[in-house]
C-alpha cells in the first residue's frame, strides 16, 4: 500500500509540473496550447536516451528541458501571428506530429516498441529507499518551481503578461513588444514539462509513444479548469483532485458488477466532462480560485491574422 501511495503521489507531482507550465502559459498570457505532451515527450525521451548511455542524470535533465523548450520556440513565433482558435489547433498538430516522429524513427527511438532499461534514480540504494526518494527530488522540483512561478507573477514581467492575456493592442500602444514575451512563455512552460518528462521517464524505467497521447494534455487541462485557470493554487489543487479521482475511480469496478475495465475508463472520463461543465457553468473560477479572479471567464477575444 506504501509503494502504491508513493507512485500515486508521484505522479500527482508530475502532472503538477505539467500544469505549472500550462498555467503560465494559458492562465497568466492567454496562450493556447493543446500540444503540451510534446515537450513532455521531447524530455522523457531525451533524459531517457541519454541516461542508457551512462550519462548523469542531472546533465540529462537539464538537456530535457533544453531540448523541450528550444522545440518550443517555432510555436513560440507561431504565437505572434495566430488567433487563440489557430494556435490550439497548430499547436495540437505539432504533438501528433512529434509523436508519429518518436514512432517511426526506430534507429533512436526504437519505435513502437519504445525504450526499456531507463535507470530509476537512486536505484543503487535499494527499492525500499528509490521510490521515496524520488518523489521528495520531485517534489524539491515542483517546489522550485512554483516558486520560481509566484516571483514571476509578483514582477512586472507578470504583470505585462496578464496585461498581454487582457488586451494585447493596449500593451502595443504603450511601446511594448509582446512578441519576445510570448515565446520566453512558450519556452519556459515547455522546459518546465521537459522536466516533467524526465521524471515520468526515470519513474517508469520505460516510454513508448503511445504513453504520450493528446489525453495526456487534456487531462493537464482538466486539472487547471477544475482547480482555476490562472491561479497556481488552482494548478497544483486542481491536478491533486484530478488524479486522485482517476486513480480511486478505479476500485469502483468493485462496486460495479459487470463493468469492465475498458467501460470504467469511459465512465471516468464522462464523469471527468460533466464536472468540467458544471464547472464553467457554476464556477467558472474554479475550486481554489477566488471569486470573480477567472481568467476564463473575463477573456476577451483576440484579434490576429490566421
Amino acid at each position: 500500500m506504501e509503494s502504491y501511495l508513493i507512485a500515486v503521489a508521484t505522479m500527482v507531482l508530475i502532472y503538477a509540473l505539467l500544469a505549472i507550465g500550462l498555467n503560465l502559459q494559458y492562465g497568466e498570457t492567454g496562450l493556447i496550447n493543446f500540444g503540451h505532451v510534446a515537450f513532455f515527450a521531447l524530455g522523457a525521451y531525451t533524459s531517457g536516451l541519454l541516461s542508457i548511455k551512462g550519462w548523469p542524470w542531472p546533465l540529462t535533465f537539464a538537456l530535457a528541458a533544453g531540448v523541450a523548450a528550444l522545440s518550443a520556440l517555432p510555436l513560440g513565433l507561431a504565437a505572434l501571428r495566430l488567433r487563440e482558435d489557430y494556435l490550439a489547433i497548430v499547436t495540437l498538430g505539432f504533438s501528433e506530429t512529434v509523436r508519429i516522429v518518436l514512432q517511426e524513427e526506430r534507429q533512436w527511438t526504437n519505435g513502437v516498441q519504445g525504450v526499456p532499461g531507463i535507470p530509476k534514480l537512486y536505484a543503487s540504494w535499494g527499492g525500499s529507499v528509490s521510490g521515496p526518494a524520488l518523489m521528495l527530488t520531485l517534489l524539491a522540483a515542483v517546489g522550485l518551481a512554483a516558486l520560481a512561478t509566484h516571483a514571476l507573477k509578483s514582477s512586472p514581467f507578470g504583470r505585462l503578461l496578464r496585461a498581454i492575456r487582457d488586451n494585447e493592442e493596449a500593451v502595443v500602444a504603450l511601446g511594448k513588444d509582446p512578441a519576445r514575451y510570448k515565446i520566453q512563455v512558450f519556452m519556459f512552460g515547455a522546459a518546465l514539462a521537459g522536466v516533467a518528462g524526465a521524471f515520468y521517464a526515470h519513474f517508469l524505467t520505460f516510454i513508448s509513444p503511445e504513453q504520450f497521447v493528446p489525453l495526456v494534455t487534456f487531462y493537464v487541462w482538466m486539472g487547471l479548469i477544475l482547480g482555476g485557470v490562472g491561479s497556481l493554487r488552482g494548478a497544483l489543487g486542481g491536478t491533486l483532485l484530478l488524479v486522485a479521482f482517476l486513480e480511486g475511480s478505479r476500485f469502483l469496478r468493485d462496486l460495479l458488477p459487470g463493468v469492465a475495465e475498458v467501460q470504467m475508463a469511459s465512465v471516468r472520463l464522462a464523469v471527468v466532462g460533466l464536472a468540467i461543465i458544471l464547472f464553467v457553468l457554476y464556477r467558472p473560477q474554479g475550486l481554489f480560485g477566488a471569486a470573480g479572479d477567472s481568467s476564463m471567464s473575463k477573456r476577451p477575444g483576440r484579434r490576429g491574422s490566421p
